[in-house]
């Protein structure tokens, strides 16, 4: 399904587009360059519409991980530490004194940050999400993003993840309950129709 509204009050919101994470090996369906590049075609488009950008980036603030997100799990161990300015987003989509930066240390954009008070505030309704990974960062926020009474609209196009199937589950299973889906395109042609 194709997005069809987007409210007055709408905002780009573009997750951990950062060099340790666009810059990912085997990233599928699309590249971190390409994730970058139709994000930066939407963050144009919204900021020539004067709508709010939010550049939402993850780091830990412990060198050596001792604050990250604790609790058994049966994957790999999430505490490592990580290089130098790898949690610094990419320079095409800097520069921009109004963008809104929202720094997380979980999954979700949400929980534990500034993100719905930045919102709020400028009375916005609905998100539009894009970002790395699908399943990961940009899920939960989008699951956030419902809970809190959003709309919710993702770029499907614009996202990437770790795995091609779990981008694929992502996208045709779990986005339809919690949004409309679209590509980059389809996302500016219906902002730039809906605001002349």
């Amino acid at each position: 399904m194709a997005v069809t509204t987007l409210d007055p009050r709408t905002a780009l919101v573009l997750i951990d587009l950062q060099h340790g994470i666009v810059g990912s090996p085997g990233l599928a369906p699309n590249t971190g360059a390409d994730v970058v590049k139709r994000a930066v075609r939407l963050a144009d488009a919204f900021r020539g519409h004067d709508l709010p950008v939010v550049l939402v980036r993850v780091t830990a603030a412990a060198a050596d991980g001792a604050d990250a997100v604790r609790g058994r799990i049966d994957g790999p161990s999430r505490a490592r530490t990580f290089p130098e300015g790898w949690d610094v987003i990419v320079d095409d989509l800097t520069g921009h004194p109004e963008d809104l930066s929202v720094t997380k240390r979980n999954w979700g954009a949400f929980y534990g940050t500034d993100l719905d008070l930045h919102l709020r505030r400028r009375g916005i309704t609905q998100i539009v999400l894009a970002g790395i990974a699908t399943s990961i960062g940009v899920e939960s926020s989008a699951r956030a993003a419902h809970e809190h009474g959003y709309h919710v609209t993702l770029a499907t196009d614009a996202m990437s993840d770790l795995d091609h199937e779990t981008h694929r589950n992502s996208v045709e299973r779990i986005f339809p309950r919690l949004g409309e889906t679209g590509t980059t395109e389809e996302i500016v042609e219906l902002l730039d129709k809906t605001r002349v």
